[in-house]
């Protein structure tokens, strides 16, 4: 790694100021960054996905009568989640994104032990809202860290070279939940959360240099923030591909809601449940690598948009075998295989692509983008997952449904001209030795 940074881009005069020279993340390699903002970002990944396997047994340890309640076990972490990135965000802005980010985890660990702790539902849903809270800032920070670092096709590639070591947690977390059962009660699957989130603590405070400069520090107060949030909320690009990625979070927050009864209750495959969530996970990393190997060449919107439309029609075609009475654990698992590939290399290029104009308010923008495809993305998944009816078919018509308005709405961003290829000098903020 170079001992200085090279050249940035010159921004477009009517989005961002001139942005200075600096070395973001002096001290420490590139692979090492990469590495790091994926565990911050698996923080999150880990306390949604870990603790899946355990519903039926948390259930019956707190006298949750409705099955579908439990998918508020989901839920309350993601809306704590979604609600207060707002705060994070002009937090990070002021007072820089590494003590911001050190107070969400400790937050976390805190309330992944009371979780651990609790002795009734709505203890235990208290404990998971806070914990969603503290998780919120690893989020924010983990996204604005990057953007202070890159821009364009680069920050794509850092953020699905990100996402490969990210989807590793996703993929196994199951796996790790049910070990922990085997030898422990549940209860101990969030104290492995809080020793997760300790050890990235510790990585960061001792790692991770300021990635904001002294003198881009913005300034708390009213007239500064309603001026960000306007920027962000009326910029057409950044606001219509936010809204396009809420839409199509709403099917994979629903996967996430069902799953476990999807696969207990429809197709009675426990034994299968972790193998094939994993498989699904890995669909999603390999969309990540391959993310990571061509935007750079092809550009994020051609990416994005050609595999959007794959989307689509795999999940409208799995729909139809579905409600047609066509539907088994061999074709369900192969179809949300392809579909979460395409869900890969969407998801990753339209963050990208709707960060791209707010360089100079990443900490916001990231809170208020994180904002609203948690929260909206949350309420349409739990959408989804209250009308399980012991079948599948909410499921599949919720993939394409909600895949659909997000083409819907690309198409309207971009008035209709997809596929364009985006600008050459959109490259990397900083260049780094590898």
């Amino acid at each position: 790694m170079t001992a200085a940074a090279t050249q940035r881009v010159a921004p477009r005069a009517d989005t961002q100021p001139e942005i200075r020279p600096s070395t973001p993340h002096a001290g420490m390699g590139f692979k090492q960054f990469v590495a790091m903002v994926a565990a911050m970002m698996a923080v999150n990944a880990l306390a949604i996905d870990g603790m899946l396997p355990a519903l039926p047994a948390i259930a019956k340890a707190l006298n949750i009568v409705n099955d579908n309640d439990r998918q508020w076990i989901v839920t309350a972490y993601m809306l704590g989640f979604g609600s207060s990135q707002l705060i994070y965000g002009t937090l990070a802005d002021r007072f820089g994104r590494k003590p911001v980010l050190l107070i969400g985890l400790a937050v976390y660990v805190v309330f992944s032990l009371m979780a651990a702790a609790a002795t009734s539902f709505e203890m235990l849903l208290i404990a998971r809202v806070l914990q969603g809270v503290g998780s919120a800032g690893s989020r924010v920070l983990a996204v604005s860290i990057v953007r202070d670092c890159y821009s364009g096709r680069r920050m794509a590639r850092v953020m699905s070279l990100s996402f490969i070591v990210f989807l590793a947690v996703p993929v196994f977390a199951p796996s790790f939940g049910r070990v922990i059962m085997l030898v422990l009660p549940w209860r101990f699957i969030f104290v492995g959360f809080a020793v997760f989130a300790v050890s990235v603590i510790a990585w960061v405070h001792f790692k991770l240099p300021e990635t904001l400069h002294p003198e881009d520090r913005t300034p708390i107060s009213f007239a500064t923030t309603r001026r960000n949030f306007r920027f962000i909320l009326t910029n057409r690009i950044s606001i219509g591909y936010t809204v396009a990625m809420t839409v199509l979070l709403g099917g994979l927050f629903g996967f996430i809601n069902s799953a476990q009864q999807v696969f207990y209750d429809v197709f009675h495959a426990e034994k299968w449940f972790t193998v094939l969530f994993a498989m699904i996970g890995l669909s999603i990393a390999a969309a990540a690598l391959t993310n990571a190997r061509l935007v750079e060449r092809f550009g994020t919107r051609i990416l994005s948009h050609s595999a959007l439309c794959l989307y689509i029609t795999t999940a409208t075609v799995h729909a139809i075998i579905s409600v047609g009475g066509g539907e088994s654990l061999a074709v369900f698992a192969p179809f949300l295989a392809v579909q979460f590939f395409c869900f890969g290399l969407v998801v990753s290029n339209f963050g990208a692509i709707a960060m791209d104009p707010l360089g100079h308010m990443a900490g916001t923008a990231s809170s208020v983008q994180g904002f609203l495809t948690t929260i909206g993305g949350a309420l349409c998944g739990f959408w989804i997952g209250q009308h399980f009816n012991g079948t599948d078919i909410p499921l599949t018509l919720g993939f394409a449904g909600f895949g659909i308005g997000g083409f819907l709405i690309v198409l309207i961003v971009e008035k209709g001209r997809l596929f364009r290829p985006t600008e050459a000098g959109q490259a990397s903020v900083a260049e780094f030795g590898h």
